[in-house]
């Protein structure tokens, strides 16, 4: 039992992370334009992410930049402007692409600029310092809450992975469907044309014999 107990502890580990995903992206924001991260999340998934500006030329202070974040149906979850740094915090109602894009407030001034952004999506956003404050639990009872959390994640993975599998297995057999009745139609066209042809070429040497 105590062997059984090793092995499936370094697997539940693996697993909460894979699913505490959080990642730190640099961008190099143009002189003029925007510039854009995407990010692929499901319904009902907790996403917190923080920005920074850092001037790659040590002005002083550092120029602003304006950031926006959008859904994948264009709804705006969040827009500020004239700022160096922020924090955006929402529960997904679309699954989908996620925008988050970055600009300079005042294009083809200052120097080069680059923005810091940490996403957290999932079970690595949740705040378990407060959740272990609230219901009075540390150490194991813990750890043990924070796998709960990434099992329940891993679950809401594998049922969106099915959805979009039967997604585009809809979508594939539709598209089957109509590449077959594309090639009859095509084919009934051929075997009229060529019947039309014989027919003409019949009638043409019909004509030339009775000449």
């Amino acid at each position: 039992m105590a062997e059984n107990s090793r092995v499936l502890l370094p697997v539940f580990l693996l697993m909460l992370l894979l699913v505490q995903k959080g990642e730190s992206v640099w961008l190099n924001l143009p002189r003029s334009g925007n510039k854009c991260v995407t990010e692929e999340i499901h319904n009902n998934v907790v996403v917190v992410g923080d920005y920074v500006v850092i001037s790659d030329d040590h002005l002083h202070p550092t120029p602003t930049i304006s950031a926006k974040v959008t859904s994948p149906y264009g709804n705006i979850l969040h827009h500020k402007e004239n700022i160096t740094h922020g924090q955006f915090a929402f529960t997904s109602s679309e699954a989908g692409q996620y925008v988050t894009c970055f600009w300079p407030d005042h294009p083809n001034q200052g120097g080069a600029l680059s923005v810091n952004i940490d996403w957290k999506i999932g079970v690595a956003a949740k705040d378990w310092e407060s959740v272990a404050r609230k219901e009075k639990i540390e150490g194991v009872e813990l750890e043990l809450r924070k796998l709960e959390g990434a099992v329940e994640a891993i679950h809401d993975n594998l049922l969106y992975l099915k959805g979009r599998e039967a997604e585009m297995r809809g979508v594939s057999e539709a598209t089957n469907a109509r590449v077959a009745w594309y090639s009859i139609f095509s084919l009934g066209v051929c075997i009229l044309a060529s019947c039309g042809q014989l027919w003409y070429l019949t009638r043409f040497f019909q004509k030339k014999k009775l000449i």
